[in-house]
């Protein structure tokens, strides 16, 4: 069950209390986001939606931890990690956390096989135990028989494909993801959105999603607007109603 009013279970997955983002610009203060709170639960799947520069991004990037709040705390599956030192945090980020984004990023001079395999050379996983779980990445996103392609010899759709089998290569806890339909047609689009459905309810993963596209949200459980640094539940948006007052 996703919540954003603070007062989730305190065995959610996901736990984001007073979540603050502030950037300084000049003599100017820019307040991305203002004391979020957010609860999601294992399974579940949510979008989150708002106007360009609202901070969806941001959020994605301190729930990955990528980046560090200003004020508040995240804690994943127990793990406190607003507080992480960059060592621990890289492992841990290595471990729990597979990233999706709009602009592939695979590697043009490695197959599909070597781009998915990338994640796993971090660990101590022998060269046949990480041919496995290759593989098996591969063969969820129905790219097996393409594992010795490059990325030039694969369409769009196919190239996400593969960034979401290096995404699930190492079984993360979690997934993050920022657009990743937007440079992609309708039809190529709506594969990918099946293939995360089937990453979530038959896989058991967690799904974090940024996107623009209304159509792509609805394909998630829970939809949640981001707006001048606060989140606002799909259901409450129809009311005038934002988490913490009235919009």
């Amino acid at each position: 069950m996703i919540r954003v009013d603070g007062r989730g279970d305190s065995k959610s997955l996901i736990q984001v209390r007073g979540l603050t983002k502030t950037y300084r610009r000049g003599g100017e203060e820019i307040h991305v986001l203002q004391r979020l709170n957010l609860d999601v639960d294992k399974g579940d799947f949510v979008a989150f939606m708002g106007p360009s520069g609202s901070g969806k991004t941001t959020l994605l990037n301190l729930l990955g931890g990528l980046d560090v709040p200003s004020a508040g705390g995240i804690t994943v599956d127990g793990d406190e990690i607003t507080h992480m030192s960059g060592s621990k945090l890289t492992h841990w980020r290595a471990r729990h956390v597979g990233f999706i984004f709009q602009m592939y990023n695979l590697i043009p001079v490695l197959t599909a096989f070597q781009n998915v395999e990338l994640p796993l050379l971090l660990t101590k996983l022998s060269s046949s135990e990480r041919r496995h779980h290759v593989e098996t990445a591969l063969s969820v996103v129905g790219l097996r028989e393409r594992m010795n392609h490059y990325p030039r010899q694969l369409s769009g759709g196919q190239e996400q494909r593969v960034t979401i089998a290096r995404a699930i290569v190492s079984d993360p806890t979690f997934l993050l993801c920022d657009e990743p339909t937007g440079d992609l047609d309708r039809k190529s689009a709506d594969e990918i959105m099946a293939l995360i459905e089937e990453l979530v309810g038959k896989h058991g993963k967690t799904v974090l999603m940024v996107t623009h596209d209304p159509m792509v949200a609805a394909r998630a459980h829970t939809t949640l607007h981001l707006d001048k640094g606060v989140l606002v539940e799909a259901s409450q948006l129809e009311q005038g109603v934002v988490a913490g007052g009235v919009a």
